[in-house]
């Protein structure tokens, strides 16, 4: 059995870059177009896949967090959050407002 675990990490390998190479967005992939990518990955069996993961892909470094996001803001902070609310509050109010404006025409 353990004849076959080298077999078994590059198989693994291979398909762990292939999934991550097909899940990274498109202006992730560093220095070829995805497709390419891909062909290097399933060609390339050992080397492609060693090669994608040092070079394809920009990387977060250690403590990195989520690419995109800043700090995390309380939703009483959050002036987007806070947006939002007052845009439904305002919605809310017209709907009532055409609501008693649409009873009132229907009793007249």
């Amino acid at each position: 059995m353990l004849r076959y675990l080298p077999f078994l990490l590059i198989i693994a390998l291979t398909i762990y870059t292939f999934i991550d190479c097909l899940n990274t967005p498109e202006e992730e992939v560093k220095h070829l177009p995805k497709v390419v990518w891909v062909i290097i990955i399933l060609v390339f069996s050992i080397v492609g896949p060693v090669v994608w993961l040092f070079a394809g892909k920009k990387r977060q470094g250690v403590g990195g967090g989520r690419p995109g996001r800043t700090q995390w803001v309380a939703p009483d902070d959050n002036p987007e959050f806070l947006k939002s609310l007052r845009e439904e509050q305002e919605s809310r109010e017209n709907r009532e407002k055409r609501e008693k404006r649409d009873e009132k025409d229907k009793d007249q």
